[in-house]
């Protein structure tokens, strides 16, 4: 990544004494040799632009004993996006693929700050949350504890490091003193003795239709988005052990697992519906903004709707946003989309809403062909969804498309959809 920006350290010239740069290749870095060099202090920003490995492991060890948060970003990201996230961010040091070096022009955080890490960004530009060490380190013990892992216990690491998900599977391992093994996102073979990972549902489900054998994990913790039922019941009867963890960025990551909230964390759900999180997980504030955003009582708001039944456990419907109001219907696009999946047509699919004079809004699935030479129709699938939910919650327009956007972590951009055009509407 080669960034015109003051929080961005340029490859190929950092080799020169006047650089400032510590002159060692990561591939061969001792971090702890140049987080020396570089004097990394207490209150320091460290921005970590790396491909998942190692030295992750290294710097967060070393920036957790200095009291210096981590800034993760995607080494993946465009050099717009990246540029604007350092800016935001305003690091006090960089590691990258070319070495550690301070900048002057950043700006320390409290030393009480652990991380500085993007929220996914599925609705919006991402938000820079500060997660405090007390944060980390509570998210952290009540998993490990909910979990039985143990310090012998170790941790498959396959999801993005820029974010929180990713992230805490590697603090999982830092801080429960577990080892840890870096694989890529398509790699959930449990062989090599590791009983736990953390994994999104798409890698699970794409793990499933490749045949891949995941009973040997003790646990296989699922975030990033919701798990439908289908996929739940198609990983237990292949003898997957998953436990489906729910929460935000900050709330430093998943502190619902399978519906029921980890020891200290609260929740509860408020008259409009909105799901609501408190306890000693949550963000200290935001690095780019003003505030916590905390309610008077300091819980967290999270934007999803849901409802508590009688034994405390959690059941999740959606985005409050994405709620699709149609014909005076409430309509929730996780439950649409789940029907479509069970058309034998539908590989992958969206739901959403447009306007609509008629119905207020009216709901649009786009829609990934198993055989893009023979689509579904729109009637076809008007019918089965029909069948299995009522045809009032059935999609009134369908667009084929090829491929979903989604986040690094799975979650779709439901925002982009919205964008797209029909190929054809159904009658009332």
């Amino acid at each position: 990544m080669s960034l015109n920006s003051p929080w961005e350290v340029h490859s190929g010239g950092w080799g020169t004494a006047s650089s400032g740069l510590i002159a060692l290749s990561v591939s061969v870095l001792n971090v702890k040799q140049a987080a020396s060099a570089v004097r990394l202090r207490r209150g320091d920003v460290v921005a970590v632009a790396l491909p998942p490995g190692e030295a992750w492991a290294e710097i967060a060890a070393v920036a957790w004993a200095a009291e210096a948060a981590l800034l993760p970003v995607d080494h993946r990201l465009p050099e717009p996006a990246a540029r604007d996230l350092l800016a935001r961010g305003e690091p006090t040091a960089i590691l990258s693929d070319d070495g550690l070096r301070r900048l002057s022009a950043g700006r320390p955080a409290d030393p009480a700050v652990a991380l500085v890490i993007p929220t996914s960004g599925s609705s919006g530009r991402p938000r820079l949350v500060e997660l405090s060490r007390t944060a980390v380190e509570a998210a952290v013990g009540s998993s490990l504890r909910a979990l039985a892992a143990g310090a012998g216990d170790g941790w498959v690491s396959c999801l993005p490091l820029a974010h929180i998900g990713g992230l805490l599977v590697l603090l999982r391992a830092l801080l429960g003193g577990a080892p840890l093994i870096f694989r890529s996102a398509g790699e959930l073979d449990p062989s090599g003795g590791y009983p736990f990972i953390s994994i999104v549902p798409t890698q699970l489900a794409r793990a499933l239709d490749a045949g891949v054998d995941l009973g040997g994990y003790r646990a296989m913790v699922v975030g990033g988005g919701g798990m439908e039922r289908a996929l739940e019941e198609r990983a237990a009867e292949s003898g997957a052990r998953c436990v489906v963890t729910y929460g935000l960025t900050q709330s430093c990551g998943g502190v619902v697992y399978d519906g029921l909230p980890l020891p200290g964390v609260g929740v509860r759900v408020t008259g409009g519906g909105e799901v609501q999180l408190g306890g000693p997980t949550l963000l200290s504030g935001y690095r780019d903004g003003d505030g916590d955003g905390l309610t008077a009582d300091g819980w967290l708001p999270t934007g999803d709707a849901g409802w508590l039944d009688d034994g405390g456990r959690l059941h999740l419907q959606g985005r409050l946003d994405d709620l699709i109001v149609t014909g005076g219907e409430n309509v929730w696009p996780g439950e649409v989309e789940a029907a479509l999946r069970s058309h034998p047509a539908v590989a992958d699919c969206a739901v959403f809403g447009r306007p609509d004079a008629t119905w207020g809004q009216r709901v649009v699935a786009a829609v990934v062909p198993r055989n893009p030479a023979a689509p579904p129709t729109l009637e076809e699938l008007r019918d089965h969804v029909g069948a299995v939910m009522g045809r009032h919650r059935a999609p009134r327009e369908l667009v084929i498309v090829e491929e979903l956007k989604r986040t690094a972590l799975g979650k779709l951009r439901r925002e982009e959809l919205a964008d797209g055009s029909g190929s054809g509407e159904a009658p009332g």
